[in-house]
């Protein structure tokens, strides 16, 4: 398994204090969450016969040899079993599970801005939708209202420039999970920020306004115009804050793209045509020197036994012994 990592990647891999990336990724194929994957996936507790899962990963590990070479990058996965093809299968197994649980991680800066901007940009999505029934809801009680265009252009600006600020704020809060108070594009965004804040005020201020931004006095506008232009006004807000949060979350997901690492498959595993183990020529070896050393033990024990019969008192006892044991 072949793994190469941009930039990015070493810079995850050295934030997580490991100096070879490869060595994420080991650590990655034998940690729990996989081996627990895979030992459910192929019904290990039943094929090891153990009745706990930490019984069933232990005997999983010990069978399968995990280890990276570091010269030329290449992760290499074998697995022990009694099975040919489920050797392979476990094998493969280990890869896809590996698949699956980096999807799930933010490896880089841009898988952690990626996933801060997906919680927000789905929280806006369900903002805007409440907002959208709160303003189909009121117009079904009290009927349509029809804004002159002065006020409802004003609204809009009002709204989609607090949406704006809003967005800014969130993309401030992302980059601070990866960049320095000196980083330029964190800067820049502070400005771009002050900015929209600056303009947002000057629009508050002209004219006289009262808390809709509308350049009217609350008496020219019944009560329940009032109410639809805070309906109205929450909807746009909601709406301009959502496609902002839309644009930058899918901006976050190319850059994920780009920098993720990427770990390719440079071998599938098949089935062995032949045993690991046990080893034929150390079956031979054993038996042939086990066989020697009691031949050998055996001729020390036999012309011991000589000796003995040959020395006149050991031999008189032995008799003694064998007419004792006859008696009985």
């Amino acid at each position: 398994m072949l793994s190469q990592m941009g930039g990015m990647g070493g810079s995850a891999g050295a934030a997580l204090g490991i100096k070879n990336p490869n060595e994420m990724y080991v650590s990655m194929l034998k940690s729990r969450t996989v081996v627990d994957n895979i030992v459910q996936r192929f019904g290990l507790m039943e094929t090891y016969k153990v009745t706990n899962m930490f019984e069933a990963r232990r005997f999983l590990l010990l069978a399968s040899k995990i280890v990276s070479n570091r010269t030329d990058g290449i992760i290499t996965i074998d697995v022990d079993d009694g099975d040919p093809k489920r050797a392979a299968e476990l094998a493969n197994a280990y890869i896809e599970e590996l698949y699956k649980l980096t999807q799930t991680l933010a490896l880089t800066e841009a898988g952690q801005r990626r996933l801060f901007l997906e919680k927000q940009w789905k929280q806006s999505k369900d903002r805007l939708a409440d907002a959208e029934v709160a303003m189909k809801k009121f117009l079904e009680t009290t009927g349509l209202i029809k804004l002159e265009d002065q006020s409802r252009a004003i609204v809009e600006s009002l709204a989609q420039l607090k949406g704006q600020l809003t967005a800014k704020e969130v993309e401030l809060g992302s980059m601070r999970l990866f960049a320095t108070e000196t980083n330029p594009d964190l800067l820049r965004t502070q400005r771009e920020l002050v900015t929209l804040r600056d303009q947002l005020g000057k629009l508050e201020k002209s004219g006289s306004t009262n808390e809709f931004g509308i350049m009217m006095t609350s008496g020219k506008l019944p009560e329940a115009g009032l109410e639809y232009v805070r309906k109205f006004r929450e909807v746009k807000y909601q709406e301009t804050i959502f496609e902002l949060l839309a644009r930058q979350y899918e901006i976050a997901k190319v850059d994920e793209s780009k920098d993720a690492p990427i770990v390719q498959v440079l071998e599938k595993a098949t089935p062995p045509e032949q045993k690991s183990k046990p080893s034929r020529r150390d079956i031979v070896l054993i038996n042939l020197f086990g066989a020697f050393f009691l031949t050998v033990l055996g001729a020390f024990a036999f012309e011991a036994f000589n000796k003995t019969l040959r020395d006149p008192t050991q031999a008189e006892r032995i008799s003694t012994l064998r007419k004792n044991f006859a008696g009985r």
